[in-house]
Formats: structure tokens, C-alpha cells, sequence
């Protein structure tokens, strides 16, 4: 690839990555505006982790991007880089199957981070949690990723709808 080819490559992704985080700002609802209560900032608190999770994750993939593109095919670089957006695309699809179990079960919102070493956070939307329902959320997720050994955090967040 030729010099010229990986500036206006690395331009373009330097641009869509100036985009993303002017869409973050615009699309959360945040610039400008003071918070007048707590209930506010609570109620955002689902919304926000996902524009903040979705962020870093489009910031992640512009770099795998570019480490993809840089280096040639078959190099150790560019295998690694692969194999990381290919685990970033199924944590994430793991991450949406998650929370909309969880919807399911009856809650009106929640947030799954799956992280490295199957290290599992879960935030739902209730004021608190029994017993039964930390029961039926783990089971869902060992149902869902058979997930059997694993650092699982189950937290309730509650926030206002």
C-alpha cells in the first residue's frame, strides 16, 4: 500500500472517529444542559453506559482498522487485530442477547458488560433485587453463555422511566 493510500486512510478514520464523539455528544444529551435533579441523572444512567460502552468500542475497532489496513495479510499484527474485532463483534452481540433476556424477565432496562476471563457485569433496572431474581438472571446467563465459572456481578440501578 502506498504512502498516499495509508494517509487518506488514516485521515478518513482519524474524521469518522471525530464524527463518532460529535454524535456521542449531540446524541446523548448532555452539552449544555444542567442537571436539575438526581432523578435526571438517573434516568440517563442506562442511555449513557451504552453511548459511553459504544464509544470506546468504535474507538477500539478504529484502531484494530488501522493495524488491519497498515500491516499485510497473514503478518502476526494483522492476524491479532482480526482476531480481536472478530471478539469484540461476538462480545457485543453477546452484550444486546443479554440484555434483552433480561427485558424479558420482566425488567423495563439493563446493561450486560462482558469482559476478559468471562467477567460479567450486569445492571438492572429495579430498586432492588431478590433472592429469585439474581437466581433467574444468572441462570439466563448460563443458559445463554454458558457462562458456569466466572466473575459475575449482578447490580440493581434504579432508575426512573
Amino acid at each position: 500500500m502506498s504512502n498516499t493510500k495509508k494517509i487518506a486512510l488514516m485521515s478518513t478514520l482519524v474524521v469518522l472517529l471525530a464524527a463518532t464523539a460529535i454524535f456521542n455528544f449531540v446524541l446523548a444529551g448532555t452539552g449544555g444542559k444542567s442537571v436539575q435533579s438526581g432523578a435526571s441523572v438517573e434516568a440517563n444512567y442506562f442511555t449513557t453506559y451504552r453511548t459511553e460502552r459504544n464509544t470506546t468500542r468504535s474507538e477500539e475497532f478504529v484502531q484494530l482498522d488501522s493495524v488491519i489496513s497498515a500491516y499485510e495479510t497473514g503478518s502476526d499484527e494483522y492476524t491479532a487485530a482480526v482476531a480481536r474485532k472478530q471478539e469484540l463483534v461476538e462480545l457485543m452481540e453477546d452484550e444486546l442477547v443479554m440484555e434483552s433476556v433480561i427485558k424479558a424477565l420482566g425488567f423495563s432496562d439493563a446493561c450486560v458488560s462482558i469482559g476478559e476471563n468471562d467477567n460479567i457485569n450486569v445492571f438492572i433496572n429495579s430498586s432492588e433485587l431478590t433472592a429469585e431474581t439474581v437466581t433467574r438472571v444468572f441462570y439466563a446467563l448460563e443458559v445463554e453463555l454458558g457462562i458456569r465459572n466466572g466473575n459475575v456481578i449482578i447490580m440493581p440501578v434504579y432508575a426512573e422511566s
